[in-house]
């Protein structure tokens, strides 16, 4: 691995410290992760929060990932979960969210209106969660006596919610945050770079025989080669040349992964419970 930054914006670390002044005053958090990387898009803070409210997972972009995995993922969430609640995926494009907000009122509190913030690290869809979770019928509201002010409050119905920015773990090593820059919730550019980035996806996708379901979209078969070389053809492929008809593999990276996490290349998950991205270190 090359360095030791990582992608940490002054905003996230302000974020996690509104979000930690809020939690006494919520009746509950949805956290939204990515159903390519259901364990990997955790987010760094929902241990920590889940021991003091009650947590309902959602699990967004349905519709890039493999189905039958899917299904592994919910029913795994589903054996630990505390309530009927505990997991739901979603397509946010095509996918009704009437069921999840008959659910969600059943927390509310007999007093007053639910309060409920929405957490994930970034580019796992939380913000087209929020968005289709309070529809058109959004409005924003100022401060709430007692609560911190500086943050984004919106009503909808009988419950109001916050949205926060998306916090990664600034803690974790480079090569995680390079893993997460696959599925775009990370800069790749900051860690190493796109090239970095891709050769290491290529390989994991070859390691764990998922290469087929992402090379046939640009007719870039399997072939029993270094990662470099792999990239090398889909640079050609592309048309990601420089002077001398040489490859530019930082654009061919960029415009590998790009296309990935976007989901041009099908839809493929990346992880099963047991089988994570990568392995987090023992304290």
């Amino acid at each position: 691995m090359s360095g030791r930054s990582v992608w940490f914006p002054g905003h996230m670390a302000k974020g996690g410290r509104k979000l930690g002044e809020l939690l006494e005053k919520l009746d509950l958090v949805i956290e939204v992760r990515d159903t390519r990387a259901p364990f990997s898009t955790s987010s760094p803070m929902i241990g920590a929060i889940a021991k003091i409210k009650p947590v309902v997972l959602v699990l967004a972009k349905k519709d890039l990932a493999d189905p039958e995995r899917t299904t592994v993922w919910v029913n795994e969430f589903a054996k630990s979960g505390a309530n009927e609640c505990a997991v739901w995926a979603f397509d946010l494009r095509k996918d009704s969210l009437t069921p999840l907000r008959k659910v969600l009122s059943r927390f509310s509190p007999p007093h007053r209106e639910l309060r409920l913030a929405v957490v994930g690290i970034p580019n796992v869809g939380k913000s087209m969660f929020l968005n289709t979770l309070i529809g058109r019928a959004r409005a924003k509201v100022g401060g709430i006596p007692g609560i911190t002010r500086d943050v984004n409050w919106y009503r909808v119905g009988d419950f109001l919610a916050v949205d926060s920015p998306g916090i990664l773990d600034h803690r974790a090593e480079p090569g995680v945050h390079r893993i997460l820059s696959w599925l775009g919730c990370a800069k790749a550019e900051v860690i190493g770079g796109h090239a970095a980035a891709a050769l290491e996806f290529i390989g994991f996708m070859k390691e764990r025989d998922l290469w087929s379901a992402v090379g046939s979209k640009w007719g870039i078969e399997e072939m029993d080669e270094p990662p470099d070389e792999t990239l090398s053809r889909i640079g050609r492929r592309l048309g990601c040349l420089v002077a001398g008809g040489a490859v530019d593999m930082e654009l061919a990276g960029r415009r590998l992964l790009d296309s990935f996490s976007s989901g041009k290349l099908g839809a493929v998950t990346l992880e099963l419970p047991g089988e994570p991205l990568w392995t987090p270190k023992e304290n």
